[in-house]
C-alpha cells in the first residue's frame, strides 16, 4: 500500500495486560455467553463449496481469545455504572450453581453428576435457549438490559478485531475489504505549523512546544499548572469551534483551540472500524441513552463531526428558519446575515451537488423510488462530485472529504491559531460579575484544561477575554454544569434526530445492481417522506454500517441465524427513517443521556420505516426487515401487493429493551442538537443570540448545542453558519473594545 497508518489507528492483536479485574469465575461465564452470541456451527447449512464461509460456521467463536477480554474492558471503560453493576451481579450469579439455577431455571439440570451445572457447564444449545428466554421476557427486563450490552459488545468486538494483518479471518466470509486508497502519497500535515499533540509531549517538553508557537507560557509551582494568555480560547474543533477559529484568527485575535480528541491525517486513516471508532469517536462509539434505546455517534478527535461525518451538506429549510425567527423570535435566522454566512460556508468547505457514481445502497434508494414512482433527490457534499469512499466515517483516506481539519482550522492556523490536542476541558474560570452586565451574575476570565496524555501531570489554565464552549451538544451543557452555572435549559432540549433502520438484502445471482454496502459515498440521495416535501414527515437516507456495527444492530435470534445474516454482509442494503424529533432530552453529566420520542415522532418514524421497506422491495430484494428484536422479516419471492401490506402493518416504532413489552428496538442517533439553546431570555433559552451565556459574560457558545430545535436534516451546514454569525458578533464586540475594562 505504501502508507504507514498512526499506530493508533491500527489495531492488531496486542499483549495487553487487561484491567477489566473479573475474576476467572466470572470470566468462564462471559465467555460461555459470548460463544452462545457466536458458536462454533458444525453443521453448515449454506455454501459448501466456498472454504471461508465453511471455517466461518464451523470454527468462528466469541469465545476465542482475546474477545471475552475485550468485552470485559470496554464494559469497564465504557459502560454506565448500572450497566456495569448489572453485568457483574448476572455474570456473579451465573458463575455459581445456585444463581444459574434461579435464573436458568430447570435448563441448567443435567443428566450426570453434578446434575445441576453452572452457566458455563451448561450445553451450548441449551444456553441458547437461555439466552433467547432473557430476549422474550419482559418479567427478566434487567437480565435483558444486562444480556442487551453483552451482546452489541460482544458482537463488535468479534467482528472489529484484528491481527497483525489489519485482518479479520470474518471477514473473508463476509465478502467484506477495508477501503485502500491506492494512489495515497505522503503529503504534509496541514495543521503542523500550528498543533501541540500532548499525546507525543511530555512535563519536560510540552511548555517549550508551545512556547515555540508563539504562546507566552508561565510555570506555577505553587499551584501545580502551566498559565497561558490568549485573546479567545475555544472549546472544540468540530463545526462551530474550527468555524469560529478561523473568522476570530482573521480578525486579527490570538485564539487557542482545546481539543480533547487527537490529531490524525489522511495519512493516519487506517479505515479500521475498531480502532478508528475507539480514536475518533465518543466513548469509542459506543455511548448509548440511559434507557439503552438508542445508540449515539458523536465525533472526538481534531475536526470533530467533521472529520468522521457522511459528507452530507444540506442547507437549513426554509420552515425551519421561519420557524426559528417567529416561533423563537430569533431575526437572525431570517436575517440575509444567515443566507449570507451559509452560502460562505458551503464556499469553504466546496459544497457540490451531483454525484458522477452513486454506491450499492444509494442505487437501491434511487431505484425503488423510481419503480414506485417517487422522488429522490441528490445530497450535496463537501467533497468533489467523483468522490466514491465509502470509509469517510473512520476518516476519510483519499483527503476529498473537506472537514474542519481540512479548512476552517486550516485558515485558523494560517491566522496565528494554536491547537492543543488531547487536552480535556476541567471547567470554566469564573469569578462575580462586578462590572453592571445586566443579568449576568459572573464573568468567565477562561478555562482550566488537563492534558489526556498521563505524562504531563500540570494543569493548563488558559486565561481569555473571551471564552466559547464549542465541544458539542452532548459534552457543552456538562461542562457549563460543573462550572457552577445554573440557567435551567442548559443540558434541556436536547434533539437527537431519532433513526430506524430497514434492511434488505439483494444477492448478486437475483438482482442488477452491482456493489458492496461498504463501496461508494455514503450519503448520496435522499427522499422525503409526506405531502408537504418542504416539511417531510421524515426523510430516507443510507447509512454505513462496518461489519461490527452491522453485527452489533443486527436482532439475535440464534447463533446459526447470526451467522446466516453475518454472511449476507456485503449484499444487505440498509435505508434509514430518520425525523425532525418534537420529543427532546437531557444531557446534564457527561455520557449520560436521557430521551424520549414523542407520540406524532413514533407516528413519522414509523411511516418512514414503512416506506424504507416499499423502497427495498420494489428495488428487487428477495427478502426485507427491520432491526426488531424478534428478527421482524419478510421473504419476498412471488408475494402478492396485499401480503406486503399485511407485512407492513406489522412495522411499528417501538420502545427500547428498558421497556416492558415482549419487542423492542434498538434507535440510533449521529445528530445532537439544541441542549444550550439560544433564547431571547434567559427564561426562553442558556445563551442569547450572539451565543453568549445568560449565567456568564464573556462565555459564548458556538456548537449544534444553541440550535433552538431540531433542524430536520444532517445539520453541518446550520451549526457551520450559526457558528460563523456567533463568531463574527464576538469580532466586532472585540474590536469595539467591550472587554477592555471588564
Amino acid at each position: 500500500m505504501g502508507r504507514q497508518c498512526h499506530p493508533l489507528l491500527r489495531g492488531g492483536t496486542r499483549e495487553a495486560k487487561y484491567s477489566h479485574g473479573l475474576p476467572p469465575s466470572e470470566m468462564e461465564t462471559l465467555a460461555s455467553i459470548c460463544e452462545v452470541l457466536v458458536p462454533p456451527l458444525h453443521n453448515s447449512p449454506q455454501d459448501g463449496s466456498n472454504p471461508d464461509i465453511q471455517s466461518f460456521y464451523k470454527y468462528s467463536s466469541g469465545a476465542q481469545y482475546p474477545v471475552p477480554d475485550e468485552v470485559a474492558e470496554i464494559i469497564q471503560k465504557r459502560g454506565f455504572w448500572e450497566a456495569r453493576i448489572l453485568v457483574k451481579l448476572l455474570l456473579k450469579a451465573l458463575s455459581t450453581r445456585v444463581g444459574t439455577l434461579l435464573i436458568c431455571g430447570a435448563l441448567c439440570f443435567g443428566k450426570e453428576w453434578p446434575y445441576l451445572n453452572k452457566f458455563s457447564g451448561i450445553s451450548l444449545e441449551k444456553r441458547e435457549r437461555v439466552l433467547q428466554k432473557w430476549m422474550k421476557h419482559w418479567l427478566l427486563t434487567p437480565i435483558r438490559l444486562a444480556f442487551v450490552f453483552l451482546k452489541f459488545i460482544c458482537l463488535f468486538a468479534f467482528f472489529t478485531q484484528v491481527g497483525e494483518d489489519s485482518k479479520n479471518p470474518a471477514w473473508k466470509a463476509m465478502d467484506y475489504n477495508v477501503d485502500i486508497d491506492e494512489n495515497s502519497n505522503s503529503t504534509p500535515r496541514p495543521l503542523e505549523k500550528g498543533i501541540v499533540e500532548t499525546m507525543s509531549e511530555t512535563e519536560s517538553t510540552f511548555a517549550d512546544s508551545l512556547r515555540e508557537k508563539g504562546l507566552k507560557v508561565t510555570e506555577n509551582g505553587e499551584y501545580d499548572l502551566y498559565k497561558i494568555q490568549c485573546d479567545v480560547v475555544i472549546v472544540g474543533s468540530g463545526c462551530g469551534g474550527g468555524v469560529a477559529a478561523a473568522v476570530l484568527s482573521g480578525a486579527g485575535l490570538k485564539v487557542i483551540v482545546l481539543e480533547k480528541g487527537n490529531y490524525f491525517t489522511k495519512m493516519d486513516y487506517s479505515s479500521l472500524e475498531g480502532p478508528s471508532m475507539n480514536e475518533m469517536y465518543e466513548s469509542g462509539g459506543i455511548l448509548a441513552t440511559l434507557d439503552g434505546k438508542m445508540m449515539v455517534l458523536a465525533g472526538s478527535t481534531v475536526g470533530g463531526g467533521s472529520a468522521i461525518n457522511w459528507s452530507a451538506s444540506i442547507k437549513t429549510p426554509d420552515f425551519v428558519l421561519k420557524e426559528w425567527a417567529t416561533k423563537h423570535k430569533l431575526p437572525l435566522f431570517s436575517s440575509f446575515e444567515y443566507v449570507s454566512a451559509m452560502n460562505k460556508v458551503c464556499e469553504r468547505i466546496g459544497v457540490t451537488d451531483k454525484c458522477l457514481k452513486e454506491g450499492f445502497q444509494n442505487h437501491i434508494l434511487r431505484k425503488g423510488c423510481e419503480n414506485l414512482g417517487l422522488e429522490a433527490d441528490y445530497v450535496s457534499r463537501n467533497s468533489s462530485e467523483s468522490h466514491f469512499c465509502g470509509s469517510c466515517c473512520f476518516g476519510c483516506i483519499r483527503g476529498d472529504k473537506r472537514g474542519t481539519d481540512t479548512t476552517w482550522l486550516v485558515d485558523a492556523v494560517n491566522g496565528g491559531t494554536v491547537i492543543i490536542s488531547g487536552c480535556k476541558a476541567e471547567r470554566f474560570i469564573l469569578e462575580k460579575n462586578t462590572c453592571g452586565s445586566g443579568t449576568r451574575r459572573k464573568r468567565c476570565l477562561g478555562v482550566l484544561a488537563k492534558s489526556t496524555n498521563p505524562d504531563i501531570k500540570k494543569n493548563i489554565q488558559i486565561e481569555a477575554k473571551v471564552t466559547i464552549s464549542a465541544c458539542g451538544s452532548l459534552l457543552t451543557p456538562p461542562l457549563m454544569i460543573s462550572s457552577g452555572l445554573k440557567n435551567r435549559h442548559i443540558g434541556r432540549n436536547l434533539h437527537l434526530h431519532p433513526v430506524l433502520l430497514a434492511w434488505g438484502y439483494f444477492p448478486e445471482a437475483s438482482s442488477e445492481i452491482e456493489g458492496k454496502v461498504y463501496e461508494g459515498g455514503i450519503i448520496t440521495s435522499v427522499h422525503k417522506v409526506g405531502e408537504d416535501k418542504s416539511n417531510p414527515r421524515a426523510i430516507i437516507e443510507c447509512p454505513i454500517l462496518g461489519p461490527g456495527s452491522y453485527a452489533a444492530l443486527c436482532p439475535w435470534e440464534s447463533g446459526i441465524d447470526m451467522k446466516n445474516r453475518i454472511i449476507k454482509y456485503a449484499r444487505t442494503a440498509h435505508l434509514f427513517s430518520m425525523i425532525r424529533d418534537r420529543g427532546t432530552g437531557e444531557v446534564k453529566s457527561e455520557g449520560r443521556i436521557s430521551y424520549n420520542l414523542s407520540k406524532l415522532d413514533k407516528e413519522n418514524i414509523k411511516m418512514g420505516l414503512r416506506r424504507c421497506l416499499k423502497i427495498l422491495i420494489a428495488a428487487g430484494a428477495i427478502e426485507v426487515g427491520t432491526h426488531q428484536s424478534d428478527g421482524q422479516r419478510l421473504k419476498c419471492k412471488g408475494i402478492t401487493e396485499n401480503e406486503v401490506n399485511k407485512f407492513l402493518d406489522t412495522v411499528v416504532a417501538p420502545e427500547g429493551p428498558k421497556s416492558l413489552a415482549e419487542k423492542w428496538t434498538t434507535y440510533c442517533s449521529a445528530h445532537q442538537m439544541g441542549s444550550c439553546r439560544m433564547g431571547v431570555s434567559e427564561k426562553e433559552g442558556a445563551v442569547d443570540e450572539n451565543g453568549e451565556s445568560w449565567d456568564a459574560s464573556g462565555l459564548f457558545v458556538s456548537d449544534a448545542s444553541v440550535l433552538p430545535g431540531a433542524v430536520g436534516v444532517n445539520p453541518m451546514i446550520t451549526v457551520q453558519s450559526t457558528s460563523y454569525c456567533i463568531s463574527n458578533k464576538i469580532a466586532e464586540m472585540l474590536q469595539n473594545e467591550r472587554f477592555r475594562d471588564g
